[in-house]
């Protein structure tokens, strides 16, 4: 490739190596049985999604647009989680997602009925106030004071049993 000839900025992906990644990714879903999610967050290189999609199940959304990406540029199951959804784009995410992770107990009052009508799977994250990172708290989920995740201390076994 002639990078002369390419504008910059732009992004160049060694395919060989991506798939080279994908193939262990997708031996340990083999070996396991579990599955494995992009992260579009982190990776949402859309153009890719056909070749990604051939290793891992499907793709992990932390809203509305990301969902729908994944949901028309994959096409796999898809995982939507948001600190703070959105009242008047949930129903939208609903159409895009095969699951939904509740940050907090408000969000599971507040979006349960609609998700299960839906017909679309729901979990909650947990935070399990313990922390083994060093460092600034502003990066720790499980910091105290966190408001990613329901602290493990008010889940009761009634909750577990809705999700």
């Amino acid at each position: 490739m002639k990078t002369t000839k390419r504008k910059t900025p732009c992004y160049i992906v060694e395919e060989s190596l991506l798939r080279k990644n994908l193939e262990i990714l997708k031996e340990i879903m083999d070996t396991t049985g579990c599955h494995i999610l992009l992260a579009q967050k982190a990776f949402s290189m859309y153009s890719l999604y056909p070749l990604v999609g051939e290793y891992l199940s499907g793709t992990a959304s932390s809203g509305l647009f990301e969902a729908r990406l994944g949901d028309e540029e994959m096409g796999k199951e898809n995982h939507t989680f948001s600190p703070a959804f959105q009242e008047e784009e949930f129903s939208d995410i609903l159409k895009y997602s095969d699951h939904i992770i509740f940050n907090s107990l408000s969000q599971l009052e507040k979006f349960e009925e609609e998700t299960k009508k839906a017909g679309k799977s729901f979990g909650i994250r947990i935070n399990p106030e313990f922390s083994t990172q060093e460092g600034p708290a502003i990066y720790d989920p499980c910091a105290k004071g966190s408001r990613l995740g329901i602290p493990i201390s008010q889940i009761e076994e009634e909750i577990l049993k809705r999700v």
